[in-house]
């Protein structure tokens, strides 16, 4: 992707994956942008200034405050280079950089960047460390949070690890950096210029909660990630977007309108009130399939040993949609099982008349509810398969509507008075 006069502004802190930075700069120079480093005091000691000098061709930074001599403009360096950059990277992001970041510390120039970073302009996160470190519940806790806030944190790779043992924790090769950051700047857009310029979309996300009676429902442990992983993407292609959510705890995407609804019926009628005009409708929500037939206003007192419930169906959300669709009108649609079972997602693509289905396998651990990755296998409807491998889903969500872009109809001809 030609990253030509963007601005990248790279942040390294003191890990022992620094040593890639230098060929990353390359690579993105290589693909005309301009790139200013930041480097924290510890990633001194793992690559040196002159070196990240002479290849991005500009002073490396490194402190708040400049040096008395120093021009008017870099009093507020830390502002002037959020407003000259088009993106943030942080590569490597160590634990305690990591950390840093969460807690909204700002004692050093890049963490002073990231605050000030204006909220239009992507984070690319890169986090690098010992295998056991980057496993710790206080490091997937600050990368969740960094996820929740809208910054692309980008899964570290397994293999050998500089301490001698083997997992996940090395920092991706520098090519893939490269290509992550010329993806999540392609992927910011005005609404005029994006790819999904245009296109009025309609995602649906989060649980739904049915009622036995006014203090207890039935639901599921969805958290909506996925769901606003993709409305956020879609937004920043561009496209007009709806996010009809269940209830989640979850901060809504900039630029996206949200409607707030509990039960599946209600997500049901939402989605008939608004559906007749969009272009696409992505079904990722985990509705639930059956109700209680009679839920009751108070409190069902607790006098019997046992207790039947009677249940009946919920409306099929997605399979409505893709009856109704028009010509032009895409229906895409999730697969959840806890096993590989491929041909189940295969059958349900066809019986709800679906465009595309995104199959995902739940194992409590790595995909599924409420995690930050997830593994998403695309299948189309003239039987196309794409496998993606373990993912953040905000990176599968950008895969994905890559898949959906490819099936659009081409964009009617702007008319002209010549």
């Amino acid at each position: 992707m030609n990253l030509e006069g963007k601005h990248i502004l790279l942040g390294i802190s003191g890990g022992i994956a620094a040593y890639k930075i230098p060929m990353v700069i390359r690579l993105l120079k290589k693909q005309g942008a301009q790139v200013r480093v930041v480097l924290t005091r510890a990633a001194s000691q793992f690559v040196t200034e002159l070196t990240l000098s002479t290849v991005s061709q500009e002073p490396v930074l490194r402190e708040i405050f400049p040096e008395s001599h120093a021009s008017q403009q870099d009093w507020t360096r830390h502002i002037s280079l959020g407003d000259w950059a088009d993106a943030l990277v942080i590569a490597p992001a160590t634990a305690h950089t990591l950390a840093k970041l969460i807690a909204g510390l700002c004692d050093d120039l890049l963490s002073t960047c990231f605050i000030s970073l204006p909220a239009d302009k992507p984070r690319l996160i890169f986090p690098a460390m010992d295998g056991h470190m980057y496993r710790s519940p206080s490091v997937q806790r600050n990368i969740g949070w960094l996820m929740e806030q809208g910054c692309i944190v980008i899964e570290p790779e397994s293999g050998a690890l500089a301490s001698g043992q083997c997992g996940t924790g090395r920092m991706p090769e520098p090519e893939t950096i490269a290509d992550a950051v010329a993806r999540a700047i392609g992927d910011h857009h005005s609404p005029a210029t994006g790819s999904f310029a245009g296109r009025n979309i309609i995602v649906t996300a989060g649980p739904t909660r049915e009622n036995i009676d006014g203090v207890r429902f039935i639901s599921n442990h969805s958290s909506g990630k996925m769901g606003f992983a993709i409305a956020c993407a879609a937004a920043r292609r561009g496209a007009d977007v709806t996010l009809i959510t269940g209830p989640v705890a979850l901060e809504t995407p900039a630029d996206v309108r949200r409607i707030d609804v509990t039960t599946a019926c209600e997500m049901d009628q939402a989605v008939k009130d608004i559906s007749g005009a969009c272009d696409i409708f992505i079904g990722a929500a985990a509705v639930a399939d059956y109700r209680p037939a009679e839920p009751v206003d108070g409190k069902i007192r607790k006098t019997a040993e046992t207790m039947q419930l009677s249940l009946v169906r919920n409306p099929d959300i997605l399979a409505g949609f893709a009856s109704r669709k028009q010509p032009g009108q895409l229906a895409i649609g999730f697969a959840l099982e806890t096993e590989g079972n491929l041909d189940a997602a295969r059958e349900k693509l066809q019986a709800k008349r679906l465009d595309l289905i995104a199959f995902n396998t739940y194992d409590g651990m790595t995909t599924g509810f409420d995690v930050d990755t997830n593994i998403l296998t695309l299948i189309s409807k003239n039987g196309e398969t794409t496998t993606l491998p373990l993912l953040s889903k905000q990176e599968a969500a950008r895969r994905l509507l890559d898949n959906i872009q490819a099936l659009l109809p081409a964009p009617h001809p702007t008319a002209t008075n010549d």
